[in-house]
């Protein structure tokens, strides 16, 4: 089931650089700003990709993991360790 406080930060992020500037410099101020569950709250410290995968549209998911600059190669690979197969576009492209 998704979760809306999450896809709006997600997509928040995605439609306001500073806010994604912010974010990266001081997570845990940005997501008080949202009625995030504890223990999502926690998968979003913890970049924990397997647990925030079920609660968010794809496109959202990946982009936050770029605004969390996790490597590419490295979400396609957490994205595989909990089953799911990244999208063949998401493999050839490198953004970030």
């Amino acid at each position: 089931m998704t979760d809306y406080w999450v896809s709006k930060l997600f997509f928040d992020l995605q439609h306001d650089a500073k806010l994604a500037e912010e974010y990266r410099s001081n997570m845990s101020a940005v997501i008080d700003r949202y009625q995030i569950k504890p223990e999502v709250r926690k998968a979003l410290l913890e970049d924990d990709v397997g647990k925030l995968a079920p609660l968010v549209n794809a496109y959202l998911l990946r982009f936050y993991f770029q605004v969390r600059e996790m490597p590419q190669s490295e979400f396609i690979a957490k994205l595989r360790a909990i089953g799911q197969s990244p999208a063949p576009s998401m493999e050839k492209t490198s953004h970030g």
